[in-house]
């Protein structure tokens, strides 16, 4: 047996192992595709075990991320800090090999995988991560220079999400994406004949990709190293390489069946592969002394990349030391000092205005000074106003540019969002409705998942967009995304408030900030009258305080109906009810305040309370208690000016005042 064959068996054994003791997993596909990844591996993609981090390394996504445990056998034995028992813990309580792959927690990890297609997705993020940034930094010295693999599966290009990635990929000619279609033929059900015809190779030609077809070569390194070769030397097109593979290869009763894709292949089962093998048959977790020697030639290899690459930044440094000072720059996302001094601050006299205006203010008063700062809408920048002025568009030939046109394909906007933000250098923002959120949930949920500040620009945020109707109203959206953990949402109420809002996002780097913002033209509230916009960092403040020294009742709102809560104190004033008005922008950052604050803005003495937000009551009783009321929409918008729905739900402040009465009287 060759040391070839021997590590590509060694990988193959691992899954097996590992998915028999957890009882849990998919063996089938890491048997399947280990030579591929062997050859991959060792013969071609760029990486250092020993810093995992390093920053011209290639990046690899294991699209099917179910087939976890083949990337956890080549990290383990290339050299990466994976040991032997974190094989053996998989898919147990905090192991570093989790069943499906996750960010920042195995080293070698570059994203979270599992919900089929976000991973070829996000690899597109980062592919035009590595164009940007070799667009703006390279000169004679390339000093950014690096590929993206992808593995990907027939669940993968079945979702449509797959369908979004290919035509951007394709359209922007990202010739550094290289992918490996694994046509295994086998899903849960059964064979793909029952529901999936497509010919790929036609299909990803059609997205202007170019396409190899090895056909059922998944067992001829040759083959697929001269592919990988073919690949990189297509520079204006991503490659897609069609390998037909075989499910639980080796398995004399499973091969080629649903039941070596996501079960274990049982005891006697494994014995009787690993005899095909010519493996020890009861030799379990077993590593051949000389696959480890062979395979942790890696971790020279890399050093010798990595100080390569070091060498040649050093030359950089000397040759180009105002772009080598941008590039730590963009390294390493540093705020400048005095970053936000240009920023505007509003008086009512330059009102009323939608607090979506005010993105394109923060956006291109900054954008020089954060010039690692990208993104863009899907197709809706003339209504999201996320334009940076001072560039043009990311695109063919003009990689170095900023703004990124999406097209209408929000999933991958926020999945490739993501690749941008984990490449490193760069920091993603992407707009769009807020009811288009719904398209672009799953993705939103993994950059959760992994804690990335990438930051979500969405308006067009109530029934206050009017005449668009039921089907472009959001309802439900908040009180959902707010129950999305790591995910910062702020729904600011005026202009002043919405700088702010951007302000925390670029601040915020522990998970994704979603800014929720108007159409409709709001007014700006008078800061000699109101408290300062400056509360919002802290989720919920005391915008207008009572007048004596206990408030009969608290007004808690957010965004356009903060101002009708404003409005309705003032009425109750003329009929001597002193009331406080509470802006509350963020539930997530109001919670993050320490309990003393939290009391200030909402004394437990206060019982008569009400919400008042134009959105799903779900989640509000957490502030006004049992006994407060909440005024709020529980059924869908309608087609109407924005005006007549606000007073057919009820957000007028003769309601308001009306609601306040009630929850006194109780």
């Amino acid at each position: 047996m060759s040391i070839e064959e021997k590590s590509i068996n060694t990988i193959r054994c691992l899954a097996m192992d590992a998915v028999q003791k957890a009882n849990s997993g998919h063996p089938g596909t890491p048997m399947a595709l280990a030579p591929a990844a062997y050859v991959l591996w060792m013969e071609h993609l760029r990486y250092n075990p020993q810093n995992p981090k390093w920053f011209n390394r290639d990046r690899f996504v294991l699209s099917n991320g179910h087939a976890s445990m083949l990337q956890y056998a080549m990290l383990h034995l290339t050299g990466y800090n994976v040991s032997l028992e974190d094989i053996k813990q998989f898919r147990q309580w905090e192991s570093i090999t989790p069943g499906h792959p996750e960010a920042g927690m195995t080293p070698g990890i570059e994203t979270t995988t599992g919900p089929l297609g976000q991973g070829i997705m996000t690899a597109v993020g980062m592919a035009m991560a590595e164009a940007h940034l070799a667009g703006v930094f390279n000169r004679e010295e390339k000093i950014i220079d690096h590929y993206t693999y992808v593995f990907c599966s027939d669940g993968d290009l079945m979702e449509g999400a797959s369908h979004e990635a290919a035509s951007v990929a394709g359209h922007l000619g990202l010739g550094k994406l290289i992918c490996l279609y694994d046509n295994n033929h086998i899903t849960i059900e059964g064979n793909t004949s029952l529901t999936y015809s497509d010919d790929v190779g036609k299909r990803f030609e059609a997205y202007h990709w170019h396409v190899i077809d090895l056909g059922d070569r998944g067992n001829d390194l040759a083959a697929i190293s001269g592919a990988f070769a073919q690949a990189r030397e297509v520079t204006d097109k991503p490659t897609m390489i069609l390998l037909r593979t075989h499910i639980g290869y080796g398995s004399p009763n499973k091969q080629d069946t649903p039941e070596a894709h996501g079960s274990p292949l049982g005891a006697e089962e494994i014995r009787l592969t690993k005899a095909f093998y010519g493996w020890p048959e009861d030799a379990q977790f077993l590593v051949p002394e000389d696959v480890q020697t062979h395979m942790h030639q890696a971790v020279q290899k890399g050093r010798h990349l990595e100080d390569d690459w070091n060498a040649l930044l050093k030359k950089y440094q000397s040759v180009h030391p105002e772009l080598f000072s941008l590039l730590e720059q963009y390294r390493t996302k540093s705020l400048p000092a005095g970053w936000d001094k240009a920023l505007p601050a509003y008086t009512p006299d330059k009102g009323p205005k939608a607090t979506r205006e005010i993105s394109s203010a923060f956006l291109n008063a900054v954008a020089d000074k954060l010039p690692w700062l990208v993104g863009g809408s899907g197709d809706l920048e003339p209504s999201t106003l996320t334009l940076i002025k001072s560039s043009g568009y990311f695109a063919k030939g003009m990689y170095d540019q900023r703004n990124i046109a999406w097209g209408i394909r929000e999933h991958v906007m926020c999945a490739a969002s993501s690749g941008i933000t984990l490449h490193g250098g760069l920091r993603a923002y992407a707009a769009t409705f807020f009811i288009f959120t719904d398209y672009a949930r799953p993705a939103i949920r993994l950059a959760a998942i992994m804690e990335l500040p990438v930051i979500y620009v969405m308006t067009h945020d109530s029934i206050g967009l009017g005449e668009d109707g039921t089907t472009h109203q959001p309802i439900e959206q908040l009180a959902s995304l707010r129950a999305m953990p790591h995910l910062c949402l702020i729904r600011p109420a005026d202009a002043n408030e919405a700088i702010w809002a951007w302000k925390i996002a670029i601040m915020r780097n522990e998970g994704p900030t979603m800014l929720v913002l108007t159409r409709q033209k709001l007014p700006i509230f008078d800061a000699g009258q109101v408290a300062s916009a400056e509360g919002v960092t802290k989720g919920a403040y005391i915008i207008s305080k009572e007048q004596g020294a206990q408030p009969a009742a608290i007004l808690i709102a957010t965004g356009s109906e903060v101002y009708l809560a404003m409005e309705a104190q003032q009425q109750l004033r003329k009929e001597s009810i002193d009331v406080r008005v509470v802006s509350m922008p963020s539930w997530d950052l109001f919670r993050g305040q320490p309990p003393a604050y939290r009391e200030e803005v909402l004394p437990a003495s206060v019982k008569a309370r009400v919400a008042i937000e134009a959105a799903a009551p779900e989640g509000w009783h957490e502030w006004v208690g049992d006994k407060g009321v909440i005024i709020g929409i529980n059924k869908f918008g309608a087609s109407a000016p924005a005006k007549d729905l606000f007073m057919h739900y009820g957000f007028t402040v003769e309601n308001i005042v009306a609601k306040v009465k009630g929850a006194i009287a109780e």
